[in-house]
């Protein structure tokens, strides 16, 4: 009897989406709480678009380049580790032989057919060094071309969150009422933001949004509070 082949899915753009996160959720905040500071001691909102275009270009200039230098420090870490465990197979085989043992007890193998694998192993030298570099270090190996992609990602997820709390004051000319719609606005983008975040990473949707809203609308009112208390 034929059978429906079972094809497994798994969520692979962790990364991407902790890119995405980062980017956007200070871009919602950081910007909103400048703008919600100088509506309070601005009469016009070209004081406080100016204000927060400058930020918003600035921050995400930041926030990428951070993430940049992140990346690349990843990449730097595992080929320093791997080289340090391509010494150590080359000039204290056995030590490292007692290594894969350890780990392979650790998950339930018994110690013949622990050893056995370890000799296995040590006929096969970039996978004995793959081996130990992802189960006794735990490091897989990073995207050599990740730095540029996450800057870009966590740059221009900045930029977008941050024109979403900015938008009332360029299409309203009081700064008192442009506040108010930054407030719903912000709210309104940190529920589809959590929302879509849940979606993706295979989490509670609902419950994904609301906390998102939560934690962003804390952190844009203690940022409000500071600049408004900055401000006097």
């Amino acid at each position: 009897m034929p059978q429906t082949p079972h094809i497994e899915k798994h969520f692979t753009g962790s990364e991407v989406v902790r890119d995405i996160v980062i980017g956007m959720s200070d871009g919602l905040t950081v910007p909103f709480a400048l703008a919600a500071g100088l509506s309070g001691i601005a009469h016009s909102t070209a004081i406080v678009i100016t204000g927060g275009l400058a930020e918003i270009a600035a921050g995400s200039i930041a926030m990428g380049l951070g993430g940049y230098l992140a990346a690349r420090s990843d990449v730097e870490h595992y080929a320093s580790e791997r080289e340090t465990e391509r010494r150590e197979v080359e000039v204290i085989p056995a030590k490292e032989k007692e290594e894969v043992e350890q780990v392979l007890l650790a998950y339930g193998l018994e110690k013949e057919q622990s050893k056995l694998v370890a000799n296995a192993l040590s006929k096969r030298p970039e996978a004995w060094i793959d081996f130990m570099m992802r189960f006794e270090l735990g490091l897989e190996k990073p995207d050599p071309n990740r730095a540029l992609r996450s800057a870009l990602t966590i740059g221009l997820s900045y930029i977008i969150g941050g024109l979403i709390p900015l938008t009332p004051y360029m299409l309203i000319s009081n700064a008192g009422s442009a506040l108010m719609f930054s407030v719903i606005f912000t709210l309104l983008a940190l529920l589809i933001f959590g929302y879509v975040k849940g979606r993706f990473t295979g989490g509670r949707p609902i419950r994904s949004a609301l906390q998102t809203a939560l934690i962003g609308g804390l952190a844009a009112a203690a940022a409000f509070g500071l600049a408004k208390l900055i401000s006097k």
